[in-house]
């Protein structure tokens, strides 16, 4: 082999290692890449889980609130009831006593 068929040789081998290791570099980033993408999707996916979680729990405690409120004027109104009934039967006694002082002033008349 001449001189020149050598370095035609080792040429055609550099050629070829570099080209593969270029391609070798190629897929490794596109490896990379895709495992970024999919850390990316997967967080994204988390989000909006996390989301819909928060939708759900704000709906609850809002349905829970309305719930409490309910209960709330209910326990209110019947109060109020029980009140004016109680005023009620005061006025009626305040009656009662009234008619009985005055009763007792004709009594002490006579």
């Amino acid at each position: 082999m001449n001189r020149n068929s050598k370095k035609h040789i080792v040429m055609k081998h550099t050629k070829l290692i570099v080209i593969a290791f270029a391609a070798t570099l190629a897929v490794g980033c596109d490896k990379q890449k895709a495992a970024i993408e999919n850390d990316k999707d997967a967080a994204k996916e988390a989000i909006d889980t996390r989301k819909d979680e928060v939708s759900a729990a704000a709906k609850d405690a809002a349905a829970q609130t309305d719930a409490n409120a309910t209960i709330d004027k209910a326990r209110i109104e019947a109060n109020k009831d029980s009140i004016q009934a109680q005023l009620d039967a005061d006025k009626k006694m305040l009656d009662a006593d009234a008619e009985a002082a005055k009763a007792k002033v004709d009594a002490e008349k006579k």
